[in-house]
C-alpha cells in the first residue's frame, strides 16, 4: 500500500518560511531587548547603591581565606581531623540550640494567633466594614515593615537581654507575613458555603467556623510550618542583639576570631534546619493533600 504525502507549491511554501523567519527573528529581538533591559537595570542599581565591582574582584579572596580559617582548628589541622576539639562546647551549644528553636516555636505560634484573628476581619468577602478592614490591613502591614532584629533591638531596650525579647519579635514579624498570607487565601476560597449558612440564619462567627474555616485550615497549617522555619533562622540571628538563643555565642566567638567555634556552631544551625526543613516539607505536602482531598 503507497502512501503519498501532499507538498505545498513553492510560493506558498517561501511564504510560510520567510514568515517563519520572521517571526523567529523578532522574538529573538524581543529576547535580546529584554537582557539589554536587564543589563542596564542592574548597572543602575549597582551605581545607585555604590556597589564597587572592582572592590568586589580585589577583596574576593579575603572571602575565600575567611572559610578556609573556618575550617581550621587552633593547633593548625582541619577541623574534621579532631572532633572532639571542633564541637568542645557541644553541651553548651546544643543547650542554646535548643533555647533557640524555642524562641522560634513560641514566637511562631504567637504569631500565627494573632494573625489568625486579623486575616478575617482584613479580608474582603468576610468583612463588610470598609474601617475595620483598612485598620487591620495597615496594622499587618507595619509589623512585616518592620524587620524582626529592629523590633528585638527595641524589646532587649525595653526588657532586658533573654528570650522574651526574642519571642516578642518574632511574634509581631510573624503576625504581619502570615496576616497578609493568611488574608489571601481567605479572599480566594469558595462562598457557596458561606453563603448557605448566611441563608439559613448564621451570624458572622458561624459563616467563618463553619464556611471559611474548613477550606483554609490546611493551608494556614502550611503557611505557619514555613514560618517556624525562617524563625529558627531568624531567632539565631536576632540572639546578635541579645535576644536569647545561640546568637550571642556565636556573636561573641566572630568579634574573638574564635574560627572553629564559629564553624562548629554554623554546622549545628545548618543541620537543625536541614531536619526542620525536612519535617515540615512532608508535613505541608500532606497537608496540602489532604486540603486538595477535601
Amino acid at each position: 500500500m503507497s502512501h503519498f504525502v501532499a507538498t505545498l507549491p513553492e510560493p506558498q511554501r517561501a511564504a510560510l518560511a520567510a514568515a517563519y523567519d520572521r517571526e523567529v527573528a523578532a522574538r529573538q529581538r524581543q529576547t535580546l531587548l529584554c537582557v539589554v533591559v536587564f543589563l542596564l537595570a542592574l548597572g543602575v542599581a549597582v551605581v545607585g547603591a555604590e556597589v564597587s565591582p572592582i572592590t568586589f574582584w580585589t577583596k574576593f579572596g579575603h572571602f575565600t581565606s575567611y572559610f578556609d580559617r573556618l575550617l581550621t582548628l587552633e593547633t593548625g589541622g582541619r577541623v574534621w581531623t579532631d572532633p572532639v576539639d571542633w564541637f568542645w562546647g557541644l553541651r553548651r551549644w546544643l543547650r542554646l540550640l535548643g533555647q533557640t528553636l524555642l524562641i522560634a516555636y513560641a514566637g511562631t505560634l504567637s504569631g500565627f494567633a494573632i494573625a489568625f484573628c486579623g486575616c478575617f476581619l482584613a479580608s474582603r468577602n468576610l468583612s463588610r466594614f470598609a474601617v475595620m478592614r483598612l485598620i487591620v490591613r495597615r496594622v499587618l502591614e507595619l509589623l512585616r515593615t518592620v524587620p524582626d532584629l529592629v523590633f528585638a533591638m527595641l524589646f532587649v531596650v525595653a526588657f532586658g537581654l533573654g528570650p522574651l525579647p526574642g519571642v516578642l519579635a518574632l511574634t509581631l514579624h510573624s503576625a504581619g507575613t502570615l496576616g497578609k498570607l493568611f488574608t489571601e487565601v481567605v479572599e480566594s476560597i469558595s462562598m457557596n458555603p458561606v453563603e448557605g449558612i448566611a441563608a439559613t440564619g448564621g451570624g458572622w462567627l458561624a459563616r467563618v467556623r463553619f464556611g471559611a474555616l474548613p477550606q483554609v485550615m490546611s493551608n494556614f497549617a502550611s503557611y505557619t510550618l514555613l514560618r517556624l522555619e525562617i524563625n529558627v533562622r531568624g531567632a539565631a540571628v536576632i540572639g546578635f542583639v541579645g535576644a536569647g538563643g545561640i546568637g550571642e555565642d556565636l556573636l561573641i566567638a566572630i568579634r574573638k576570631f574564635y574560627y572553629q567555634d564559629v564553624s562548629a556552631m554554623l554546622v549545628l544551625i545548618v543541620v537543625c534546619v536541614m531536619l526542620l526543613d525536612m519535617i515540615s516539607e512532608r508535613l505541608r505536602h500532606r497537608l496540602l493533600a489532604l486540603g486538595g482531598s477535601q
